[in-house]
């Protein structure tokens, strides 16, 4: 009783039976389609096709700025109120003049193109590039302690301010200088290649050296049995193999006799308290180089590149980690005459472009006068088919500029 008397409140419903529906619209979808036609400049156009991001931008060039009216709107739906088929709808006509606004559809289709330009954006950026990890192909090698590497890279940058000495400790010196420092590493890189001695020999001979003068002073007529004394405790450290004395007194042509090399020994032992375990540059390169991925040119020209180094005086204020970082990118840019530095290997070195530069244009310089001059001893080492001819190298000048 209650549903007829609210029925006839309501009135009936003028709903058209299916079977009078037209056929043309059955099957029509909800998808975004619509259809215009509308008067541009002249000429009638027709758009019946899904909203695209090519229809979408169609529509915009037609329509904003130069489309002053809308004629007529075609509507896929049927009139709610009518029992006609879906005919087209007159719109009151659009006047921009009358009172600035813009119509409906312009509105959707610019905000729809402005959300694709927004997407297109976020694609086009670029993305992070991502570490490599250096370490996957040497998950079977037992000596490349894969699990513990990343500690110990650690502990060595850690550790490495004991290697660092003063890079004012000649000004307490008063029979030697810088220069005379210079000539004695030249010297012993020659006599490191003769004895066909291991790399990280020479670079804890070097700290060994500078170490001690940094706590005595050293008259000049012994500087070079300091050297040859720090040669023989850098291979009792490092070599399996090592020169005996008498190799090392005839090496510098009988100046000093093997009690004097003895007692030098001792005496510097004693000096540096036996602490002989320090990070070099050495144990950087390695790793470095390896985040580098490496060749063996690369290799060779870091190498040629940091031994430089280690002849000049003014290169002991940067840490051994910075001077091994800096040779690498050094020797990457002399080898493909651009910057290269990625993300992987600023990972593990902890430096940046901009923080390697300073270092990296005095390693140019030293580069380009290694040829030239008396102390060329690692020049002609690595301009030997033994050391890929890596002093050939075109030094990277392009740096000095920046």
């Amino acid at each position: 009783m209650e549903g007829s008397k609210f029925m006839r409140e309501m009135g009936y419903n003028h709903r058209e039976a299916l079977s009078n529906i037209n056929q043309n619209i059955v099957g029509a979808s909800l998808n975004s389609y619509m259809a215009y036609k509308a008067e541009f400049k002249g000429k009638d156009v027709m758009y019946d096709k899904p909203i695209t991001r090519k229809f979408a931008s169609q529509m915009v060039q037609h329509c904003h700025g130069e489309i002053s009216e809308a004629k007529k709107v075609t509507s896929l739906a049927p009139n709610p109120t009518s029992l006609e088929d879906c005919t087209i709808i007159d719109v009151v006509e659009y006047d921009d003049a009358s009172d600035g606004q813009v119509p409906m559809f312009v509105k959707h289709t610019e905000a729809m193109l402005d959300e694709i330009d927004r997407m297109e954006e976020i694609e086009m950026e670029d993305v992070e590039e991502p570490v490599i990890d250096i370490d996957s192909s040497d998950l079977k090698d037992p000596l490349a302690v894969v699990e513990y590497i990343d500690d110990i890279t650690a502990y060595y940058r850690e550790t490495e301010n004991s290697s660092c000495v003063s890079p004012n400790y000649m000004a307490h010196q008063f029979d030697i200088n810088k220069k005379m420092r210079a000539i004695l590493i030249d010297w012993l890189i020659e006599v490191h290649c003769k004895f066909e001695l291991m790399d990280e020999t020479l670079f804890l001979t070097v700290n060994l050296i500078d170490k001690f003068l940094e706590h005595q002073t050293v008259l000049r007529k012994k500087l070079q049995l300091v050297g040859l004394t720090a040669m023989l405790l850098a291979c009792k450290y490092e070599e399996v193999s090592v020169p005996i004395v008498e190799d090392l007194v005839m090496i510098s042509d009988k100046a000093y006799t093997r009690e004097e090399v003895l007692d030098m020994e001792r005496f510097m032992v004693n000096t540096l308290q036996f602490k002989l375990s320090v990070p070099t540059p050495y144990v950087f390169m390695r790793r470095f180089l390896k985040a580098a991925q490496s060749d063996k040119k690369l290799e060779l020209l870091s190498f040629f590149i940091i031994e430089l180094c280690l002849v000049e005086y003014e290169m002991l204020k940067f840490p051994p980690s910075l001077l091994a970082a800096a040779a690498v990118y050094t020797a990457q840019c002399s080898l493909y005459c651009f910057k290269q530095w990625s993300r992987t290997i600023e990972w593990h070195t902890h430096y940046s472009e901009d923080q390697l530069l300073e270092c990296s244009k005095l390693m140019v310089t030293c580069h380009q006068k290694a040829g030239t001059g008396k102390l060329t001893g690692a020049y002609r080492k690595y301009s030997t088919w033994k050391f890929g001819y890596a002093a050939k190298a075109e030094p990277a000048r392009f740096l000095l500029d920046l």
